[in-house]
């Protein structure tokens, strides 16, 4: 597994003395990648969990993913894990994460019609881009990471789609999305886009 290996360079900068600056540029030179990373959550998911119960925690889990990882894949994603009601996603193609973005809401709202608010999937999404660490298919690390799930999981409003600046800048123009710039209240203040779709 590619987290052995990397948990071996990291335990060889605990070692007193180590040259950490060669370790990193060699974990950097094996995981390092350029990608895409969305972040999705379930709005006012908890909530239902304890009105409905487990099962019906798992009935969503299910229609979530029988729904919307086949939009991840026919927009050439890999979901990298699911956390309780969240996905993380990652995309070699910026511009491709996007529309899969807006896919996955229009997927979403067809679905809510005329179901109860309980049996809605209401998503959503944070979108960052950036140099990762990306362990195989198993997980990734980074600063873009970590800013798309705080855009998703806690800036994000229902049906909303975020994406830091960097993610912004390396989607450039996609087909049928207005980007309105914003400041959202995450990682200091930074500034952040919501996709109009």
């Amino acid at each position: 597994m590619r987290s052995v290996e990397l948990w071996k360079l990291v335990e060889q900068r605990t070692v007193s003395g180590s040259d950490t600056t060669a370790i990193d540029e060699r974990i950097w030179s094996q995981f390092g990648e350029q990608w895409t990373i969305m972040f999705t959550d379930l709005a006012g998911f908890s909530r239902q969990v304890a009105k409905f119960g487990i099962i019906h925690f798992l009935q969503v889990i299910f229609e979530q993913k029988r729904l919307l990882l086949p939009l991840v894949e026919q927009h050439d994603g890999t979901l990298v894990k699911v956390e309780a009601d969240s996905l993380l996603i990652g995309f070699e193609n910026t511009a491709l994460a996007v529309r899969c973005a807006v896919a996955m809401q229009h997927a979403c709202r067809s679905f809510n019609t005329g179901r109860d608010p309980e049996e809605q999937l209401v998503l959503c999404v944070g979108l960052g881009h950036g140099r990762v660490l990306k362990i195989g298919d198993e997980d990734v690390f980074g600063h873009e990471v970590n800013l798309a799930s705080k855009l998703g999981e806690d800036a994000a409003k229902p049906t909303e789609i975020l994406a830091t600046a960097a993610c912004r800048a390396a989607a450039g123009d996609v087909a049928g999305v207005v980007w309105e710039e914003i400041q959202a209240d995450f990682a200091g203040g930074q500034v952040c886009w919501r996709a109009a779709y």
